[in-house]
Parts: C-alpha cells; structure tokens; sequence
C-alpha cells in the first residue's frame, strides 16, 4: 500500500471549545489507484486530503507514505517526501502571481532533491507538454492575473505532475471550470493514472469524476460512511 492511515483524528479549538473534524479514519490506498472523497461541505475531505498528503499533522493516529510513517519525521523531512513522491492541487491553486504559467510548472522541479531531476532543457520540455495537455500551450507566458480561474487551476494541475510524482492529491479539481473543460480535465487525469501511474486521491462533488474513479470514500460528520468500487470505470 502505497497511502495507509490509521486511526486518524483531528481536533481544532472552536470558540474556546474542541471541535473534532475527523473521527478515527482507517484507510488504505494501493499504488496507482484512483480514490474519490466526496461528502457533503464540512464533512472533513479537504482536513483529510491535507493530512494524507502531510501537509498537516493529526492530532491522533498514523499516516504512512510509501511505508514511511510521517509521525516522526521533521518539516524538512516531510518537505523532502512531498518534493520527491507528491503533488497536491488545492482548491485556491496558489500559484505564485511574479511567475508566468510555465515558471510556476518549473517550480516543483526547481526544488526536487535531487539535483540531476531538473535538468532544465528536459524540464522546460515537459512544462510546455503539461500545459499542452491542459489546453495552455498559448498561454505558457501569461502571468496568473491574466488567466481565468478555469486556467489557473489547470496551470496547478500541470504544475503538480511536474516532478512526475507518485501521488497526486487534488481537491476540487473541476469546481472552477466549465462543463467541457471539467470533461477535458476528467480525462487528463484517467490518462495521467494510467499512463504515468499515479496514485490519484481527490475530493469532489463532481458525480462524474466519481464514477470515473475506481473506488469511492464517503465521508460525512468526519468518519467514513462508505467506502466502495465505484459502479462503472
């Protein structure tokens, strides 16, 4: 299992009172596979997408990462695991606004550890090919301010795929845009799974990015409520 958690409990303090968000997840993801997290809003999805990818830590219970339990580890550390195997799109994108469409693929590469991965033609080749991919091959020299928000969350996806990563962590990825570019979108990431083999978990309310995915986790009240293939491929 390539994501494996544990236990797993996140409490915040609320107006002076605990506040728990999630409630003893358990859940294992195998290499390559494709999750969906859908729930109603508040049910915990993006809490849940943020300590998976470690971003966060939980207040109780384990997350492992290719077998690496990230309990443990440093800030440095768990930088150094998220540079070298994960992507994460958030739902706000946070691109950086100084840096065009293609300087902010580059990013991820500019910052992997090892310093043979980015070697800057074989890099910039690839930028151009992501942002291809996501229908931006025009708009490689535009800076985020001069791209809509449907453009600007697919220079975050093209950026995420940009140290070829194991796992790709996406919350929302067709919530900004319109109904042929969420389709476009829907497709680049069957293809990207498949083709690359990427470990995809993803929050959504899109049914059909759902029903695309091979297995379905159902979250509401913070616990898992379901969690089962999903009914067509």
């Amino acid at each position: 299992m390539i994501i494996q958690a544990e236990h797993l409990e996140q409490t915040y303090i609320s107006g002076g009172r605990p506040l728990t968000v999630l409630r003893d997840i358990n859940l294992a993801v195998e290499s390559q596979g494709f999750v969906a997290v859908v729930g109603p809003s508040g049910s915990g999805k993006t809490t849940l997408l943020g300590l998976l990818a470690g971003l966060d830590r939980p207040t109780r219970g384990t997350v492992r990462i290719d077998g690496q339990d990230l309990g443990p580890l440093s800030e440095d550390e768990r930088a150094r695991i998220r540079a070298e195997k994960i992507g994460f799109v958030f739902q706000t994108f946070q691109l950086i606004p100084t840096l065009t469409a293609l300087e902010n693929v580059l990013v991820p590469v500019e910052l992997h550890p090892d310093p043979t991965f980015g070697r800057r033609e074989r890099a910039d080749q690839r930028a151009r090919e992501l942002l291809a991919r996501v229908g931006l091959a025009q708009r490689t020299h535009h800076y985020p301010a001069q791209l809509s928000g449907g453009e600007q969350q697919r220079v975050a996806l093209a950026r995420a795929f940009a140290n070829e990563p194991r796992i790709l962590f996406v919350d929302e990825p067709t919530g900004n845009l319109d109904t042929d570019t969420g389709r476009a979108v829907i497709d680049l990431l069957v293809t990207l799974n498949t083709e690359e083999r990427t470990t995809l978990v993803l929050v959504t309310h899109d049914q059909e990015l759902a029903r695309r995915a091979h297995r379905v986790i159902h979250l509401s009240g913070g616990a898992i409520v379901s969690d089962t293939g999903s009914r067509s491929a």
